[in-house]
């Protein structure tokens, strides 16, 4: 469990996702209002497999990687709270997206989601990751529900 500000205790990401490593990219969640939103973190070690290829010389944090992490704090939002009872929240589809910065190993990428408009079929929402407080990639996320 992960000790948030007010004493409250959060599920771990791997204790609510059915992603597993090598392709779980949330590492911690700080805060989260179930089926509404939530704040989590990434830590790029510079140990991840795509570093080396993605580019030989100037590691760089693939894009798509930051907006299925922000993907999978999206995920976490539906499911800690129950919103979404036996069902599996997966792409739709993305929209809006931009990068305003690279990321590199050694950095850690704040996740944030904010779920707007979810029905029992599907749902939206926008997502942001940012290193230093600086907004390195956002895009509106859509996802539909399938049976877990």
């Amino acid at each position: 469990m992960t000790e948030v500000a007010n004493g409250a205790a959060l599920p771990l990401p791997a204790e609510v996702l059915p992603h597993r490593p090598p392709f779980l990219f949330l590492d911690e969640v700080v805060e989260v209002t179930p089926g509404a939103g939530a704040r989590g973190w990434w830590r790029l070690t510079g140990d991840e497999a795509f570093f080396a290829g993605h580019f030989p010389g100037r590691p760089t944090l693939p894009g798509v990687l930051q907006v299925e992490a922000m993907a999978q704090l999206g995920a976490y939002a539906v499911l800690v709270g129950g919103s979404a009872p036996g069902k599996l929240p997966l792409f739709g589809g993305v929209d809006k997206v931009r990068f305003r910065r690279q990321v590199a190993p050694g950095e850690t990428l704040e996740l944030e989601i904010e779920i707007g408009r979810m029905s029992a079929r599907a749902g939206r929402g926008h997502g942001r990751a940012l290193v230093d407080g600086a907004l390195a990639c956002e895009a509106d996320l859509l996802f539909v529900f399938v049976d877990a």
